[in-house]
């Protein structure tokens, strides 16, 4: 009987231990998304699920093209591309992104510009012309939908501040035949 209560203990402390585990590395390093939404295609699909990684910007800053998750004031989480930095001048003009000046390439972008014929796929703008700053203030973010022409971001609510990133998402799980790190 002494011998039954014993292993019951141990495994019911094995579980408790299990349970917190889990529980710590889902509240502190990684999470689960659902993506909802076309704004982030042809990169990422309307309820892909996707892994957040909490602590990369816990111990480092977020890069230019990262795909992050982060708080929006509705309420609810966005899933969106970083394009500028803090210090960072951005323009659009002939459907090239250029920061501070220089031109970058966006290959994500590259299937939706083939399949646009009215237009570019990123309407041109400025920095300025669109927020009012000349470059991304200290502690924001510019980001961005890959989708431009169907997406909610910076251009409509504004540079979003750090502390209001979750993390940085970079792995699709689900559905099973997508799964794969996306850039």
């Amino acid at each position: 009987m002494e011998k039954k209560k014993s292993e019951l203990r141990e495994w019911l402390k094995a579980i408790v231990i299990a349970v917190l585990l889990a529980g710590g590395i889902r509240y502190f390093i990684f999470a689960p998304i659902i993506v909802d939404g076309l704004s982030m295609m042809p990169t990422l699909h309307n309820h892909d699920r996707m892994i957040v990684n909490k602590l990369s910007y816990k111990i480092g800053t977020p890069q230019r093209f990262d795909i992050i998750v982060f708080h929006a004031e509705e309420g609810k989480d966005y899933i969106k591309r970083v394009i500028g930095l803090p210090g960072d001048h951005i323009e659009y003009k002939n459907d090239t992104l250029y920061v501070n000046g220089k031109p970058y390439e966006e290959p994500y972008l590259d299937k939706y510009k083939k399949q646009v014929v009215d237009g570019p796929l990123t309407e041109p703008f400025t920095l300025e012309e669109i927020t009012g700053r000349k470059t991304v203030p200290k502690g924001y973010l510019f980001v961005l939908g890959d989708n431009r022409r169907f997406s909610k971001d910076s251009r409509h609510i504004g540079f979003i501040p750090m502390e209001k990133v979750v993390g940085k998402a970079s792995i699709v799980y689900w559905p099973l035949s997508d799964a794969r790190f996306v850039k």
